[in-house]
């Protein structure tokens, strides 16, 4: 049998089987679709991480209040972070590019005859430079407008899309928060919510000053965002900050601080290991089902040899030789197990698409998660059909044509 004749053979072989050959390559189908669909995910949760450190910056640590110490125990008050820290930082800090401050809270917003309740930060005005944020419409307030304690809004884009508004068309007029009128000077470029708690485009600026005084009452900051000069490590710029806070604080030596320094690109890298080494977990049950595929192949291409062993009697009978049996066997096995692997690609990608468009889910189809899944299948069908390949090649000539 030359080749064109066996691979003939085989897809008449599959052809006079079409439902018990969709059926076996079920198995594949799934496999191939759930792992193209979990390394997708994966892939496109990494993406989401990779550009909220992109988003954050390489040299920012964050500052948060935290829990006073008596005795050795954690008191259950929070410890206040305020204002006067920040000019601090600001004032004493030699390995520090940039100190902003933010006051914070979730605050009753009303726009025409629309009310919504929205974050409201009190901040300085080099917050958008720190933070990687844009200004779209409009300006950002300046030392000046905060120093005079302006009331001016900078808002979130998502603000805007909120009240069903132009952003540009926001420009000059009036929002109020806790009853107060406050003039919108700026909109922000969107940003997305790039899986965070807190969506950075259904926020509103306001000048650092004008919170404290008009809308908070309180020089307590929610934190303080700080970025490290370049060239210094992170860790350097740490340990910079430790030590003025601990003065401001009046912590003895040996005593825990009562505040937090947060390495935030550090937090964004651990959570993309554990990303990858979920994906990597979920990516392997789904091969599982591959696998699973797979024996179902092997299942049914031994009953395939047992039913056929006549006409392998046959065959040989008329000069085929064990190689010629085996390899037609083989490529029955191989087609099948790549069919499944090309459906299984497409349920894969299309779901993806679905989980991206209908759910917002990040997912990303790699080129190189296909090609693995596509040569991942042939391999199962090449490992799964060898034994019944071979099994129907060593058959005794005789014995397959006395076989009813």
């Amino acid at each position: 049998m030359i080749i064109g004749e066996i691979i003939k053979v085989a897809f008449a072989s599959i052809q006079a089987n079409k439902l018990r050959a969709i059926l076996t390559m079920l198995g594949v189908i799934i496999g191939v679709g759930a792992v193209i669909t979990v390394v997708a995910l994966g892939t496109g949760a990494q993406q989401a991480v990779e550009e909220r450190i992109d988003a954050l910056g390489a040299n920012l640590l964050s500052v948060f209040p935290g829990q006073s110490f008596f005795g050795g125990r954690a008191s259950a008050d929070r410890v206040s972070l305020t204002t006067d820290d920040a000019k601090a930082l600001a004032r004493d800090a030699t390995l520090l590019s940039a100190v902003v401050p933010e006051m914070q809270r979730s605050q009753q917003i009303k726009f025409g005859n629309k009310n919504a309740n929205v974050n409201v930060i009190g901040t300085t005005p080099n917050y958008g430079e720190v933070k990687n944020h844009h200004v779209q419409f409009g300006r950002m307030f300046t030392t000046g407008d905060n120093e005079a304690r302006q009331r001016y809004a900078v808002i979130g884009s998502g603000v805007a899309t909120m009240f069903d508004a132009n952003g540009a068309a926001m420009i000059g007029q009036l929002i109020q928060i806790r009853g107060i009128s406050f003039e919108i000077i700026g909109v922000l470029v969107e940003k997305g919510s790039q899986g965070s708690y807190n969506n950075p485009d259904e926020q509103i600026l306001i000048p650092l000053k004008t919170a404290e005084f008009r809308i908070f009452g309180s020089d307590r900051l929610r934190s303080v965002s700080l970025q490290v000069r370049e060239g210094v490590s992170l860790e350097q710029g740490m340990v910079d900050v430790e030590g003025i806070l601990r003065r401001e604080h009046k912590i003895r030596p040996g005593a825990n601080n009562d505040f937090q320094i947060r390495n935030q690109v550090e937090i964004l890298a651990t959570q993309q290991e554990t990303t990858q080494t979920f994906g990597v977990l979920l990516a392997s049950i789904a091969a599982v089902s591959l696998i699973v595929g797979g024996i179902g192949i092997m299942n049914i291409m031994l009953v395939s040899v047992t039913e056929r062993t006549r006409e392998i009697g046959i065959r040989k009978a008329l000069g085929a030789t064990r190689l010629n049996i085996m390899m037609q066997f083989l490529v029955e096995a191989i087609v099948l197990t790549l069919g499944g692997g090309i459906l299984g690609i497409i349920l894969g990608w299309a779901a993806s698409i679905v989980m991206s468009s209908r759910f917002g889910w990040n997912s990303v189809v790699s080129p190189n998660a296909v090609i693995v899944a596509f040569a991942f299948s042939a391999a199962v069908g090449l490992f799964f059909g060898l034994w019944p390949a071979r099994r129907a090649s060593n058959l005794n000539t005789i014995d397959a044509l006395r076989y009813e």
